[in-house]
Formats: C-alpha cells, sequence, structure tokens
C-alpha cells in the first residue's frame, strides 16, 4: 500500500485524470459515428409536426413568458399561493437567521472549548440544544410550503389548460386539424409537473441566497468594511454573465428531450391501442424495431444532454463554487495577514481566532450562496425549456379557440384542365343556426389541409325526410358529416343547420364512457342532468329492452354497476348501446355512420321505425340494400368530386349488398 501511495502524487492523478476524460470523449465520439451508420437502415416514426419550434434562452424573451405564465398560477395579489409564497419567504429567513444564529453560538463553543471555559463552553452549549427543535420545525415547515406551492401551482395552470383545451371542440382541433403540437397529453401531464417542479425550486434557491446575501453583507460591512462583499458582488457578476453565456444550449436541449420523451410514450400508447390488430398480423418483430429506434433517438439525445450536463458541472464547479471559495479566502485574509491593518493591532490571540471563525464563516457562506446563486442559472436554463413548450401550448390553445389553426397545405394546382382555380379560406363560409333543416348552399367540401372533395355541394333536408349517403371510401362521407358536426371549417358557401346539440353522431365504433352501467345510455349527460330532464331509470330500461340490451341490467343487477364496457360489451352490444343513447337524447337530426353493421336485421329494422316514431331525421352510412326502404333521399358521391341527391322512388338503382 505504501508502494501504490507514493505514486499517488497531484501531478500523477491529474494526468490519470486527463487520459480518462480523453478515453471517454474518444468513446462518445466512436458511439456517434456508429449510430449515425446505423442510421440508415433504422426504422424511425416521425410524429413531429410541422411547427416552428420557438428558442429556449434565459433572454427577456424567457421573462415576458414566465411572467404570462406566473398570472395564470398567481391569478390575484391576495391568494392562497400568494400566501404560500410569503410563507416560503419567511421561513427562507427565519433559516438564514437560524445559520447566522448556529456560526455565532457554534464560535462561542469553540471558543469555550479552545480556552478551557467551562462555563462558556455550557451555556452555548445548553442553548444549542435548546434550540434544534426550532430549526428542525423551520426546515421542514420550509419543506411542507415548497411541496404545497408546487401542488398549487400545477392546480391552477392544469385547470385553466384543460379549461381551454376542453373548450368545444379544441382537443379535436389540436390533433386533427392544427399541426403545431405534437403529443398534448405530454404537455398536459409531465411539462406542466416538470415546469411548477422548475419554478418553484427556483423561487427557494435563488430567495435563500439572496436573503444570505443580504445578510451577510449587512454584517460584514459592519465588521470589516465594504471592500470584501463588493469583491465578492463583483466576482458574482462576472461569473454569472460567463455561465450564463456557456449555458445557453440547455433551454433548447430541454425541449428537444420532452419531444422525444412525447414521441417514445406515443409509440407505446399505440402499442396498446391496436395490440389486437398488430397480434392477428404477427408484428411484434415490426413494432419492436420501430418502438427500438424511436428509444435510442431519445437514449442518444440523453447521453449528450448528460455529457454537456458534464462539462458545464465541471465549469460550474470551479468557478461557481471553488473560486467563489477561493476569492472569499483572500478576502478574509487580508486583515489577518497585513500585520499593520488598525483592526488587528492590539487583537489577542483568542480575539483574533473568534473574528476570524464568526467574518472568516459569514464571508465563506456568503461566498457558498453567491455559488449557488450562480448555479441557478443551470436550473433557469431547463426551466426556459418547459416555459417554451408551457408557452406554445397556451397559444395554440387561445387560437384554435378563437378559430385559428394552422397546418400544411396541399397544392392547390391539381385542378382538372379548365377548370378555374378554387381558392380556400378556412372558416371563409358560414354558419346559420336553424331548426328543422340541413342546407348546404353551394358549399365547398374540403379537408382541413385543402385537399377538395367536392367543389359545390348543394342540397336541402328538413325534419321528416331520412337521406342515406353512399359512394366509394374516400369520397366525403365522413368529411360530409364532420363538417356538419363543426369539427372541421367550413371553406365557403353556407350551411343551415340546428345547434350542435341538436345532432347526434353515432359512429361504427362506438365510445363507452369510464363510469357505470347508467352512464353508457346518458352519455354525456350526467346523474343529474338526466334527473333534471325528467327521465327516470324505468324510461332507460325500456330503451335498453327497445334494442334488446335488457339482459345487461339483469346481469349486472342495477345501474350503478362499474365496469370497463369496452371490453365487456360485445360489438354489437356497444353499437345498440349507442343505440338506446340515441332514444335517450331525442336529436333532431341523426348521423349513423355503418352503426348498425354488427346487428341482425330485424333488429335493425326495429330501430330505425322506432326512430321515425319518435321524430328522428335520419343521414345514414350503410352499404345494406335492406337499409333503403327506410329513407326519402339518398346522396350519392362518386370520389371524383361529382355527387347526386335525389329522391328514392322504385326505379331507383338501390347500391350495396
Amino acid at each position: 500500500m505504501a508502494a501504490f501511495s507514493k505514486y499517488l502524487t497531484a501531478k500523477n492523478s491529474s494526468i490519470a485524470g486527463g487520459v480518462l476524460l480523453a478515453v471517454f470523449l474518444l468513446k462518445l465520439k466512436n458511439r456517434k459515428s456508429k449510430n449515425r451508420r446505423g442510421d440508415s437502415g433504422a426504422v424511425v416514426l416521425n410524429t413531429e409536426k410541422d411547427g416552428s419550434r420557438d428558442r429556449a434562452a434565459v433572454d427577456r424573451v424567457f421573462f415576458f413568458r414566465i411572467l404570462r405564465i406566473l398570472r395564470v398560477m398567481v391569478p390575484r395579489v391576495f391568494c392562497v399561493e400568494t400566501g404560500f409564497l410569503a410563507f416560503i419567504a419567511s421561513m427562507l429567513v427565519a433559516r438564514t437567521y437560524c445559520d447566522v444564529w448556529m456560526i455565532q453560538n457554534g464560535t462561542m463553543i469553540e471558543s469555550g472549548i479552545i480556552s478551557r471555559d467551562t462555563t462558556l463552553f455550557k451555556k452555548h452549549f445548553y442553548s444549542y440544544i435548546s434550540v434544534i427543535p426550532v430549526i428542525s420545525l423551520v426546515n421542514n415547515l420550509l419543506k411542507f410550503g415548497l411541496n404545497e406551492l408546487r401542488l398549487r401551482f400545477r392546480e391552477r395552470l392544469t385547470r385553466h389548460l384543460y379549461n381551454q383545451y376542453l373548450q368545444g371542440y379544441t382537443y379535436y382541433k389540436m390533433g386533427n386539424l392544427d399541426n403545431r403540437i405534437a403529443n398534448a397529453d405530454q404537455l398536459l401531464t409531465q411539462d406542466v409537473e416538470k415546469f411548477c417542479n422548475s419554478v418553484v425550486d427556483l423561487y427557494s434557491n435563488l430567495s435563500k441566497p439572496l436573503l444570505d446575501i443580504g445578510l451577510y453583507i449587512f454584517k460584514l460591512t459592519s465588521a470589516i468594511g465594504a471592500q470584501g462583499p463588493t469583491i465578492m458582488m463583483v466576482y458574482l457578476m462576472i461569473s454569472g454573465m460567463l455561465l450564463t453565456r456557456l449555458r445557453k444550449p440547455i433551454g433548447k436541449m430541454t425541449v428537444s428531450e420532452q419531444r422525444y420523451e412525447g414521441e417514445y410514450r406515443y409509440v407505446n400508447s399505440r402499442l396498446i391501442t391496436n395490440s389486437e390488430e398488430i397480434a392477428f398480423y404477427n408484428g411484434n418483430k415490426r413494432e419492436k424495431q420501430t418502438i427500438q429506434a424511436i428509444f435510442e433517438k431519445l437514449v442518444d439525445h440523453l447521453h449528450d444532454f448528460i455529457f454537456f450536463r458534464f462539462s458545464m458541472g465541471f465549469v460550474d464547479s470551479i468557478i461557481a463554487k471553488y473560486l467563489a471559495t477561493v476569492v472569499g479566502y483572500l478576502v478574509v485574509s487580508r486583515p489577518f495577514l497585513n500585520l499593520s491593518h488598525p483592526r488587528h493591532l492590539h487583537s489577542t490571540h483568542s480575539e483574533l481566532l473568534e473574528d476570524y471563525y464568526q467574518s472568516g464563516r459569514m464571508l465563506l457562506r456568503m461566498s457558498q450562496a453567491l455559488g449557488r446563486i450562480v448555479l441557478a442559472g443551470r436550473e433557469m436554463g431547463r426551466l426556459s425549456g418547459f416555459t417554451a413548450r408551457i408557452t406554445e401550448l397556451m397559444k395554440v390553445l387561445k387560437e384554435l379557440n378563437a378559430g385559428r389553426y394552422e397546418r400544411t397545405m396541399i397544392s392547390q394546382q391539381k385542378e382538372a384542365d379548365g377548370a378555374e382555380k378554387l381558392t380556400l379560406v378556412p372558416g371563409s363560409g358560414q354558419i346559420i343556426k336553424q331548426d328543422n333543416i340541413i342546407k348546404f348552399e353551394h358549399t365547398p367540401l374540403a379537408t382541413p389541409n385543402g385537399d377538395v372533395l367536392i367543389r359545390d355541394l348543394s342540397f336541402e333536408v328538413k325534419s321528416g325526410t331520412n337521406v342515406l349517403v353512399c359512394g366509394p371510401n374516400g369520397c366525403g362521407k365522413s368529411s360530409l358529416f364532420r363538417v356538419l358536426g363543426e369539427l372541421w371549417p367550413l371553406f365557403g358557401g353556407q350551411l343551415t343547420k340546428p345547434d350542435r346539440g341538436k345532432l347526434f353522431y353515432v359512429p361504427q365504433r362506438p365510445y363507452m364512457t369510464l363510469g357505470s352501467l347508467r352512464d353508457q345510455v346518458i352519455y354525456p349527460d350526467t346523474h343529474e342532468e338526466q334527473k333534471r330532464k325528467g327521465i327516470s331509470d324505468q324510461v332507460l330500461k325500456e330503451y335498453l329492452g327497445n334494442v334488446q340490451l335488457g339482459h345487461i341490467l339483469d346481469r349486472e343487477g342495477n345501474w350503478d354497476t362499474v365496469q370497463d364496457w369496452m371490453d365487456v360489451l360485445s360489438g354489437g352490444e356497444k353499437q345498440r348501446m349507442a343505440m338506446a343513447r340515441l332514444f335517450y337524447h331525442k336529436p333532431q337530426f341523426a348521423i349513423l355512420d355503418e352503426c348498425t353493421s354488427a346487428v341482425s336485421v330485424d333488429v335493425e329494422d326495429y330501430i330505425y321505425s322506432h326512430c321515425r316514431k319518435v321524430g328522428i331525421t335520419l343521414f345514414t352510412v350503410s352499404h345494406r340494400k335492406s337499409l333503403w326502404k327506410h329513407h326519402e333521399y339518398y346522396l350519392h358521391m362518386d370520389g371524383r368530386g361529382n355527387y347526386e341527391f335525389k329522391p328514392i322512388t322504385e326505379e331507383t338503382v338501390e347500391f350495396g349488398s
């Protein structure tokens, strides 16, 4: 051991450290080049949206952004959050005074030990023991306040974002019309939590050092003069500007990290959602390849981020920690090493020791506080990344709720020879609300990205006139209903229709909500809304009986049974449950999109007859010839931009099987 230790010198250790760092950098370079070579054969799922990326840096824009978000989290001067901010500030002040008292009391204890003064030692020793519960209480009250503030900030911001996200059809528009935000669930959950935690941590990490610096400057100025604290403050400004410049990439790297995390989460949820179809195709190896490609992209970025933080941590430790301590030593040593300094011309050894402990420790604590402020810039850089993402989400939500969206439009040059070019402006059409009628007047039917399906659509349907909509896949049947339901913008013309609540859409694969059996029938109403409508559970039972689902109520025992109804009910049962839901709401118009494909013909006949009986006018998409008898008109789209809207007569050629 002794033979080995003689080689363990500072010079040899530095050389070994340099060699290890060089080896690490070479390995990192080799790994990156290897990944680049392997990327050519990798399968990478591109889930990034086309929207422009906002820069993320600690600058004037960052402070404007964070102030805007803080107005949401702290809405008023007098609110609970303001109270917790004040409470945390008071605990930080109390903790700072506890630190100062501990320095002074510890100095007196050590002075008593060195001078062998038992009385002095016992006095301050017992004082220390008596104050321990108070100091412990202050520390834990501070932790309690910080945790509560994190939760309350998250609650405020989450409620604000969801109020906008679930306003009208904004949640649909964000995923289907606008292409600026990818993986909104990632932003609304993980990014909001990390942002709130980062804001509170920054408040704590800045407030405590600032309080320490203010108090120590006051104490030190009265003890050793203003020169020492001034030198420390100048060092803070210089080192802070330098490190802020070096940390600029942190914000951008944080934005990229969260985007890659969102992609990785998306492909995993996609695998769960489509597990049955993937299993039938035996596609596990293909999905594994896709998931691993996304995961490797995330891992590569995290490796780069870790190495960058390692590099910055090395520089931070030197500048903000060790050099700050060096400056502190130089400042505090001046009056002691200068033998002609007037402060200690007549001081005894004991007085020199006591003064050094008090002023020296305060100055070192101040240098440490300055170092923590400089290091807080690192967290501020990371916070700028979360701030950029949350601000972008708030901006997109506001614009979507105002009826504006951004999407990459396809070229509109693919017009037929001699045809006049059609200029599409989202939202340029007029929607008129009127009961018991649906009327399209010279309305272009187009997708949100500008793909024109029908240049000029005009027809009128009044209540009591059922319409069968038919045509090949991709001809515009679903697009028509999305425009009718106001999910897609109107690109021109005029649309007369009832309010949204008087239209009801029943898809081929109905949605079963989380909740009780009653909730499946009355969705999206609640039990209280059902009571206000005056509809009893007995009436709901009749609706289930009408669609031959009475046995489900008998099997479950009562209306309040909670199950995973998407799995419990078969495909045909879910379709019939959706029809019972239609009978409950009794809209003026109903859109039935292949919603009886898994239902027997006799049940289907009863459903259509009952709809006519209760006054529900139907738009039906179906390929069954047996349904033509329940309709008075048909709307046929040929998929090439043409359509015909005609009454059904004995001479009409029926489409379907």
